[in-house]
């Protein structure tokens, strides 16, 4: 299993190839731990080394960050969708590195535990049915399952095609009073959509929510900690369906997570899905 210094150091080197353009190759990164230090003293120094490298690495990508961005985000707005339990300082990082990468959190949605209960499927389905048929035909496609008609709800009330001011309104009245998610205010909708996951959560309500809503965005970018691409929702989700639909980036209890997840955030703009972070499949960030 790959460590988690090597995890950090691996990040830090695909920033800094980033930042100086260019292609990681084979190199000292396959002989990270080969000393042959005694087992306790090694044991020690691998923790000296992995906080020491974390430490380093958050640094790093808080520093190069906006050069990494290149204003990709430009003046361009992004909606944040926070799940039950998301952590607040997480969200207030990821908002402040958008801002970082020149673009604005439009707003903030918190989803209610009541969305992704289980044990409230009735009343999911049954709100996003009536809700459905107080729409044009085709704003929400007819035979899709409960969570992901939901979620093409949440989409149009977050991102979404063009909609009249009245839909949208309604929308977020319907799911606010059904305490399914909370708007502010009159927000505009955004193309670009930024979930931070939280407490655990059924893999099939999760995905069906985030193909929903990945249906009407331009880009959905999903993100959690460190530990949910090893044993948690992202790891999870990874092997849904929505994982075609959306981008996941774990880590993103970490400055350098974050910086990743607005990396992916830009990249979305072009292309959709890719799971990034320390446990990502397609790599540590998105190099496109």
């Amino acid at each position: 299993m790959i460590s988690y210094r090597h995890h950090v150091v691996s990040l830090v080197a695909v920033f800094l190839a980033l930042a100086v353009g260019v292609v990681l190759g084979g190199g000292p990164l396959s002989e990270l731990g080969r000393d042959a230090a005694p087992a306790a003293a090694k044991a020690s120094a691998k923790a000296r080394d992995a906080k020491r490298t974390a430490s380093f690495g958050d640094t790093f990508a808080t520093a190069a960050a906006t050069s990494l961005y290149g204003d990709r985000l430009k003046d361009r707005p992004v909606s944040i969708l926070t799940m039950p339990g998301a952590d607040v300082k997480t969200v207030s990082g990821l908002a402040a590195q958008i801002e970082a990468a020149g673009g604005r959190v439009a707003g903030t949605y918190d989803a209610q535990p009541t969305l992704v209960d289980a044990s409230q499927k009735s009343l999911v389905d049954t709100l996003g049915s009536q809700v459905m048929t107080q729409l044009d035909d085709g704003a929400v496609t007819s035979d899709a399952p409960t969570y992901d008609r939901i979620g093409q709800l949440l989409g149009l009330a977050i991102a979404g095609s063009p909609l009249p001011a009245d839909d949208v309104s309604s929308i977020r009245q319907s799911l606010a009073g059904a305490q399914l998610m909370n708007s502010p205010g009159e927000s505009a909708r955004t193309p670009l959509v930024l979930v931070v996951l939280g407490r655990s959560v059924d893999e099939a309500i999760l995905s069906g929510i985030l193909s929903g809503l990945a249906s009407k965005a331009t880009g959905v970018v999903v993100a959690d900690d460190a530990r949910s691409g090893v044993d948690g929702e992202l790891k999870g989700l990874r092997q849904e369906p929505a994982a075609d639909d959306v981008a996941t980036v774990d880590g993103a209890d970490s400055a350098l997570g974050q910086v990743t997840a607005v990396l992916a955030l830009a990249r979305s703009l072009e292309v959709q899905g890719g799971s990034f972070g320390a446990s990502g499949s397609d790599g540590a960030v998105p190099l496109g």
